[in-house]
Formats: C-alpha cells, sequence, structure tokens
C-alpha cells in the first residue's frame, strides 16, 4: 500500500505512513460488476400451446403393417417350406419399421405458440427450429379431408408476410379449430399492440 502524500510503500494493513505518518487508507478494490445473465431458453410456461401431429395414422399403420406380416409370413411359409420361417418372420418385422419412421416423424415434429411467436421444430438427425413473429402472420385456415373430419383431425394453414411468402402447414393436428382459435386470437392481440 502507498501512502497518498508521500508515496512510501508500506505494509498492507498499516493505518499511518512509516515516513509522514499521514493517515492511510484501506484502498479501494476495483470490483467488476457481473450482469446477472440467465441462459436463453425457452420458457415453457409461456407457451400457449404446443402441438405434435396426430399418431392416429401411426397406430393403424402399426395394426395394417402387424396384419400384412403377419400374412406374409404365413403365406411364404405356406409356399417355401423348405426355407426356414425364422427367415419369413425377420421379414414380416422389418416391414414394421415403416411404421416405426412415420412414428419417429410425427413425434419429432411440434408446433409450440408462445405470446410472440410461433415456432416450428422438426427433423430426426438435425433439428430444425423456424420461428415466425406474430406481426407477420395473416392469415389462418383449417383444412379438413373427410377421412379428417370423420377422425376429429385437420389441417392448420399459416401465410405469413415473409419474403416468399412462406405458407406453413400444421398437418393432422387433433382439433384444429381449437388451435386455430388460439392463433388468431394472440395475433389479434398482436396487431393491437402495433396500433
Amino acid at each position: 500500500m502507498f501512502c497518498p502524500k508521500c508515496g512510501t510503500e508500506n505494509a498492507d494493513d498499516s493505518v499511518f505512513c512509516k515516513r509522514c505518518g499521514s493517515a492511510i487508507e484501506a484502498e479501494e478494490e476495483t470490483r467488476v460488476v457481473k450482469r446477472d445473465e440467465k441462459p436463453l431458453e425457452r420458457d415453457s410456461a409461456t407457451a400457449l400451446f404446443s402441438v405434435n401431429p396426430t399418431l392416429k395414422f401411426v397406430w393403424a399403420g402399426y395394426v395394417l403393417t402387424g396384419a400384412a406380416a403377419f400374412l406374409i409370413v404365413a403365406f411364404l411359409s405356406l409356399l417355401l417350406p423348405a426355407v426356414s420361417p425364422i427367415f419369413f418372420v425377420v421379414i414380416g418385422l422389418l416391414l414394421l419399421l415403416i411404421p416405426v419412421y412415420f412414428h419417429a416423424r410425427q413425434k419429432l415434429s411440434r408446433y409450440t405458440l408462445t405470446p410472440d411467436k410461433l415456432e416450428i421444430d422438426s427433423g430426426l438427425i438435425s433439428r430444425t427450429t423456424t420461428s415466425i413473429p406474430l406481426a407477420r402472420v395473416q392469415d389462418v385456415t383449417v383444412k379438413s379431408t373427410v377421412t379428417q373430419r370423420l377422425l376429429g383431425l385437420g389441417d392448420i394453414i399459416v401465410d405469413n408476410a415473409g419474403t416468399d411468402g412462406d405458407r406453413i402447414v400444421f398437418a393432422n393436428i387433433d382439433r384444429p379449430r381449437k388451435y386455430a382459435d388460439i392463433l388468431l386470437e394472440q395475433v389479434q392481440k398482436k396487431s393491437g399492440e402495433r396500433f
């Protein structure tokens, strides 16, 4: 510690300078104040809804593929009795990979609405997240085919004001009208805040 009057070096715990006798106050430490930084996370509590495409078609695919696999194994076992039935069972099990693929694809697509934006997450190996600010959403349409209507499903089509005029389709959503109404209500709130 140095004396502020004469500049003599003193011990760190000194109260008076050893040369001139002036009072020495403890030096103030320079402190760097850290800003309270929180990691960027999507707060699930603020999500108005988060929905995946329905799995009804996938479960139907499992049933149909299982039945087809059973019939193929039975038919090939009768047609080629010299070949081991284990071989045909393996072929039947490989058929189940088709609905497994669609199951994974459906589970890995998620549509989330927050108070400010619409997020579309998709992908199996590489993940893609698309964020659309609600201020860019121009129109929300619900479209259902006859089969979808019978199963209570539909597609939600979102038109946005992007540079390329993108159309986002939420395919095969359970109760699509409910989610479209929530989305439209939030878009109207956002447009009301701007004006």
